[in-house]
């Protein structure tokens, strides 16, 4: 086996909806990529749709990272078959009973999708390996290098990044088209993440989010945009008196986390990193989005910012996990793919598991 092409992601997920229709249903999402592709995630548990805490998770965002379709259809696959036959589940020297598997199905409804950005994916794979953004050619004035816009700066989570940073923060996003890291004219102007927007709409109970991305043996933790602090309430990302004074982690600025949520949130990073480390050894860091580079516009703030922004039933904890190293880089050998496999579905589940 090696990476799945574009057609083998759909392949697979429909297949997984119709091979265990009792506990996976398919989830048509209502916007096409702008190529015109049709996408897909699954809806995973045996209560009722709408009946259970929601996690969801998404992956294939950034086009180069091509593992990450394989880490989630990886992952639905083992929990649907082991709940399916009974057992339980091995990565390497982590083990989960059947029991483990059960409560997760049982307890909640976890919602996959695994290629959030098809038309990036088949560039990469086909014309330009590296290519990190969607297709959009609207904003590239014709020209091929200004193509695309990174859907991972493109939620509505300070999107006015002239605005809400200091000038000096090293923050990594632009307004360059040109750019790898470029956020397009607004948020949410792509197709791609008004899906991930309309899946978190349609899932009032989701509680956590997690995007699944390369690399750096990371599982991150809200908040990106500056150092996280749980005393002043006033010291948040819609409190404008705070402009122009994000993203240099001095003292300055912090970002406001209840002690709950930055507890919760520590934990299961935690519980993550420590069922990889028990696979084969590989050790991950759990850290805050921030102490890997600051960044705004990210699907995990943004699932977190929305709780903030327009209060609903309850918050979403954002993660983002950034699996593999930089010697394996964006595409590593299908040998160490298959061992990032084994650590980062190893981790989801704990994770899962420990949310249930």
């Amino acid at each position: 086996m090696s990476y799945l092409n574009i057609t083998e992601v759909e392949s697979a997920v429909t297949s997984l909806a119709t091979a265990y229709p009792a506990t996976c249903k398919l989830i048509d999402l209502p916007e096409p990529s702008v190529e015109g592709r049709t996408c897909h995630a699954l809806r995973l548990g045996s209560a009722p749709a709408g009946t259970k805490d929601c996690a969801v998770l998404i992956g294939g965002v950034h086009a180069r990272e091509w593992g990450s379709c394989e880490i989630l259809i990886h992952f639905a696959a083992d929990l649907l078959e082991a709940y399916d036959t009974g057992t339980g589940l091995g990565y390497g020297g982590t083990h989960f009973t059947s029991d483990d598997v059960h409560k997760i199905l049982d307890k909640l409804e976890l919602v996959v999708f695994p290629l959030v950005n098809p038309d990036g994916r088949l560039h990469s794979q086909t014309v330009a390996p590296m290519w990190r953004k969607n297709r959009n050619p609207a904003y590239s004035g014709g020209d091929p290098a200004r193509i695309g816009v990174d859907i991972n700066r493109n939620y509505d989570f300070l999107f006015d990044f002239t605005q809400a940073f200091d000038p000096n923060a090293p923050v990594a996003v632009s307004a360059d088209q040109a750019s790898e890291v470029y956020q397009g004219p607004s948020s949410f102007s792509e197709p791609e993440t008004r899906n991930v927007r309309w899946l978190l709409d349609q899932h009032p109970r989701a509680r956590w989010f997690v995007d699944v991305h390369s690399y750096s043996d990371d599982m991150l933790t809200n908040w990106g945009d500056d150092e996280n602090q749980s005393l002043d309430k006033d010291q948040n990302f819609l409190n404008h008196a705070f402009d122009h004074r994000r993203g240099l982690g001095n003292g300055v600025y912090g970002e406001y986390i209840p002690k709950g949520d930055l507890k919760d949130c520590v934990v299961l990073a935690k519980q993550f990193c420590t069922a990889v480390q028990g696979v084969g050894g590989r050790t991950y860091t759990p850290k805050s989005g921030f102490h890997l580079y600051p960044t705004c516009g990210t699907s995990d703030d943004y699932a977190y910012a929305r709780h903030f922004a327009a209060p609903n039933p309850g918050a979403i904890l954002g993660f983002t996990v950034e699996w593999g190293d930089q010697a394996g880089g964006f595409h590593p050998p299908w040998q160490e793919m298959k061992r990032n496999i084994l650590d980062v579905d190893a981790g989801l589940v704990q994770f899962c598991l420990t949310a249930a």
